[in-house]
């Protein structure tokens, strides 16, 4: 019996004989080079998917769009943020409110918007403290470590959005 499969390219359905399997052929349609899957055995059973959530599949999708709105909004700026250099009176330990806006900040940039505000209401009460940081990390010509996969002009957007939402 022959193996049918679709083209990755064309989508174009493909018959091939059951000793092409396991191997690389071109489509007839379209030339795109195809991995010819292995023919199915007498013996696999056939795997059953879950039932998709609606509700869930929706959230996830809003929680998508936003992310993206948010990123194509950081890549249109072009203005730095403020650099506020005021200091904090409270007696906090930065190195906290540093981790916590590392977090916020790679919370948003992987679409944790939850978690995010989350971490967002835990900067509130330290806002002189946060936008020093922030203004801080904005100068630097390196970024921190946990966020040096981001491009940088969506770094820089992500820090101009929180100094904002604080100010």
């Amino acid at each position: 019996m022959p193996i049918s499969f679709h083209c990755e390219s064309c989508k174009k359905k493909i018959k091939a004989p059951d000793q092409a399997g396991g191997k690389w052929g071109s489509c007839p349609y379209c030339g795109h080079r195809c991995y010819i899957p292995l023919p199915k055995s007498g013996d696999e059973e056939e795997l059953r998917l879950a039932p998709i959530d609606e509700a869930e599949e929706s959230r996830i999708q809003e929680m998508m769009r936003e992310t993206h709105n948010l990123t194509q909004h950081i890549l249109h700026e072009s203005r730095l943020p403020s650099e506020e250099t005021a200091v904090s009176t409270a007696e906090l330990d930065e190195t906290e409110v540093i981790k916590k806006v590392i977090l916020y900040l790679r919370q948003m940039a992987d679409g944790e918007l939850a978690s995010a505000d989350k971490t967002f209401l835990a900067l509130k009460p330290m806002k002189k403290m946060t936008l020093r940081i922030l203004a801080a990390m904005a100068r630097a010509e390196r970024p921190e470590p946990e966020l040096s996969d981001l491009p940088p002009s969506v770094l820089q957007g992500l820090i101009r959005n929180l100094s904002a939402k604080l100010s």
